[in-house]
């Protein structure tokens, strides 16, 4: 059984980090830094099938799940991202019942799918594992975000197909859907997101979301259960510029910026 899905179903609060970035290394060290997932985006990033791998086998041993966010509902790509054997699989913007459907029909093997069977691949241990039966096979997690009012206004339809493991909140999309581009901490995205989460815990799911370390506590007292606080990027960047910042003016350094707006 898969790890992810036993933790989902039993209502556990889970802290994940999202990587943007494509190195094994960053993959690695953050195995060891006390989240319980990792949830690789190929929505966004320049990421490969190559690339997954080695971050996945990075993790192996250390206790973190690994979810890799697909760039849209193709059968093919739910394929190799199953094979590859993640514990969690994110579908983002689903608006309706009917694509979650579908997304969980990629997952399955037949008659309760359309999953294409495979031997040697890493899923099942390089065929060490056989597969004889659909209800017990493994299959990795899905998670399918609302990310749009559609998506929230129908989050309990969405919750309630059988095969979603949980339904995350894009706040940032769904801002931006609301009008609010680039303000997803606005009451009113705030109000729409506790309101989803509400709809999603109704159905019998866990709920989840990517917020800022200040909205996580919040989130979860609304019933978060699969909560993300940023990116391996967004730490990178924000601890990078905030040592360059308070070490310039203790050395009386100028950046290079200054410098060419003032060579003297």
């Amino acid at each position: 059984m898969n790890t992810l899905i036993q933790k989902l179903a039993r209502n556990e609060v889970l802290l994940g980090l999202f990587c943007c970035s494509y190195s094994t290394q960053v993959a690695e060290a953050l195995a060891h830094s006390g989240y319980d997932y990792l949830l690789f985006d190929a929505e966004h990033t320049p990421s490969s099938l190559p690339h997954l791998h080695a971050q996945l086998l990075a993790l192996a041993g250390s206790g973190t799940q690994a979810v890799i966010r697909v760039a849209g509902l193709d059968l093919a790509s739910f394929k190799l991202y199953a094979d590859l054997g993640v514990d969690g699989l994110m579908l983002p913007n689903v608006h309706d019942a009917a694509t979650a459907e579908r997304a969980a029909s990629y997952l399955r093997y037949p008659p309760l799918g359309i999953r294409g069977v495979a031997g040697s691949v890493r899923a099942l241990r390089y065929g060490r594992q056989a597969v004889r039966d659909a209800d017990t096979a493994p299959r990795p997690a899905l998670i399918v975000q609302a990310e749009s009012t559609a998506g929230v206004d129908r989050a309990h339809d969405i919750a309630s197909v059988d095969g979603v493991d949980a339904v995350f909140f894009g706040p940032n999309d769904l801002a931006a859907d609301m009008g609010l581009l680039g303000q997803p901490s606005h009451p009113r995205v705030v109000e729409r997101i506790e309101q989803g989460i509400a709809a999603v815990r109704r159905a019998g799911k866990p709920a989840g979301i990517l917020a800022s370390e200040a909205d996580c506590p919040r989130y979860a007292a609304a019933g978060a259960r699969l909560v993300a606080a940023g990116s391996d990027l967004g730490l990178l960047v924000k601890s990078a510029d905030g040592l360059a910042a308070r070490l310039r003016p203790a050395l009386g350094a100028q950046s290079s910026t200054q410098l060419q707006r003032d060579p003297s």
